[in-house]
């Protein structure tokens, strides 16, 4: 243990020292970005650690997701914690504007919002300084070396709520040269919640402490409902009342080359169904906009949601090119394709909020570490979520659906008893007090610019208690 953890520290030199020598390089990597959008235009510096907004005195909580999936995760949490401890000042980082974008809107006030520092030593060294965080909490994937090894040298404390790694970078940290640095970084956490059983097993063979992982479930099964603007809430009636007397069906999440497939099929339900709309809704809004220009110069009528568009007679396919509305509409279609999920290289997007709404949820083979949220929503009830292996099946299946009401509701109602069952243990965070044991294991974690010392109890739970309970043990504990 002694020499891979001597074998880390080396590992984490020779990465702080080579992202120390990048940094110049990053610097106008940034730049770049920001020049082509897909950075904030007037906000970007705060990628290099330098803050727009004060820090309010008091202790200080930092969230942390990459992008937008990942922070409609945290919002849940952030909610309870102001709840519980509305003394405790919150800060949430993202990496993306698209995550800025819906977030910044979506977040209970007082919360402050900046962009993630890059993870050169400079800019975490800055982002640190100024904010002197009492705890990070990770959301997912977020292993940076030098955020993680910078926190723990100022005495932060830290945790991975809902963790996971993708199969790929599980195989990449397992080999000699990164399980090192990788085990390093994990013994600095105090405490891992992993989404699933089997991520659970993926950081403890990457050697975290089996003490500090505590499985409880994937706090994706909360689905928080937000207050939509008077606009929003306008823009989605008018377009229910548009697809009141038409057939409907969504391909969401979608990536490049997806919509072929999906246009594909629409063209053979066109046959069917002259009537039928298919509403696209791509991953990427700029992609929604390239299809329609695509399609309109082929002669086809599509409606583009950014520019409120009616669903005129003859048009049959509308594009989604906006972001934060997925949710809505949802509820405006009886079926949901989940993409992302079609081609090989790509790795699934969340079936929850399409189960939540009731629609009948169709996903392709391809859904990398949403495997578990599948498998475990067909547990429940094997009509609950259809995997399909390409145009072929989803177009029989589709079929099916659109000519059979009975096995349409029945998939619809499978999916929505499917995700009641999964969410209602994450909900009911007050009811399971109950189930935690006396026994606790104590953490201590140095404060060394306060010059004391906090202990930190985390309790033996059941696996059935949720993410949100163990880590508000954690948070009355910490602060």
């Amino acid at each position: 243990m002694a020499a891979t953890e001597a074998a880390g520290k080396l590992a984490y030199r020779i990465y702080r020292a080579v992202s120390y020598g990048a940094e110049a390089a990053v610097n106008l990597h940034l730049r770049w970005r920001r020049l082509r959008g897909r950075e904030h235009s007037l906000r970007w510096t705060e990628r290099l650690g330098l803050p727009s907004l004060s820090r309010p005195t008091g202790p200080l909580l930092w969230f942390h997701a990459v992008s937008l999936g990942e922070g409609m995760t945290a919002i849940p949490i952030i909610k309870e914690c102001i709840k519980q401890r509305p003394d405790v000042n919150v800060l949430m980082t993202t990496t993306t504007v698209s995550a800025f974008e819906v977030i910044s809107k979506r977040l209970p006030s007082g919360v402050i919002y900046q962009f993630a520092p890059l993870d050169t030593p400079s800019a975490v060294g800055a982002f640190l300084d100024y904010w002197k965080p009492n705890a990070i909490i990770l959301i997912e994937s977020e292993l940076w070396p030098n955020l993680i090894m910078g926190a723990s040298e100022n005495g932060i404390v830290l945790a991975l709520l809902n963790a996971r790694m993708s199969s790929k970078s599980f195989k990449k940290f397992s080999g000699p040269v990164l399980l090192p640095l990788i085990s390093l970084m994990l013994s600095k956490f105090s405490l891992i919640v992993p989404l699933s059983t089997m991520q659970a097993i993926h950081f403890q063979l990457l050697q975290a402490s089996p003490y500090i992982i505590k499985f409880s479930g994937d706090l994706k099964y909360v689905v928080e409902e937000f207050d939509a603007s008077e606009g929003e809430l306008r823009s989605t009636q008018d377009l229910r009342l548009q697809l009141a007397h038409r057939q409907v069906w969504m391909a969401s999440s979608i990536h490049r080359g997806e919509e072929e497939i999906m246009l594909g099929v629409h063209r053979v339900l066109m046959e069917m169904h002259p009537d039928i709309v298919t509403i696209l809704v791509p991953r990427n809004p700029q992609h929604g906009l390239e299809i329609a220009q695509e399609l309109q110069k082929a002669g086809q009528n599509v409606a583009l949601r950014s520019r409120q568009e009616n669903l005129k007679p003859g048009t049959n396919i509308y594009i989604v090119d906006t972001l934060g509305e997925l949710r809505y509409l949802y509820r405006l279609t009886p079926i949901a394709v989940v993409g992302g999920s079609f081609f090989s290289d790509l790795s699934g997007h969340n079936i929850v909020e399409a189960a939540a709404a009731g629609c009948a949820v169709l996903t392709g083979r391809h859904v990398g570490h949403f495997s578990h949220m599948v498998l475990e929503m067909q547990r429940l009830n094997p009509l609950s979520v259809l995997q399909v292996s390409g145009k072929l099946e989803l177009e029989k299946a589709l079929k099916e659906l659109f000519s059979d009401a009975k096995v349409l509701e029945a998939r619809r109602m499978a999916a929505k008893q499917a995700f009641r069952a999964l969410s209602t243990e994450l909900q009911a965070w007050e009811l399971k007090r109950h189930w935690i044991m006396k026994k606790s294991l104590m953490y201590r974690a140095w404060f060394s610019k306060r010059q004391s010392l906090l202990y930190f109890s985390f309790p033996d739970c059941c696996s059935c208690i949720s993410s949100m309970l163990i880590f508000l043990q954690f948070l009355e504990e910490m602060v």
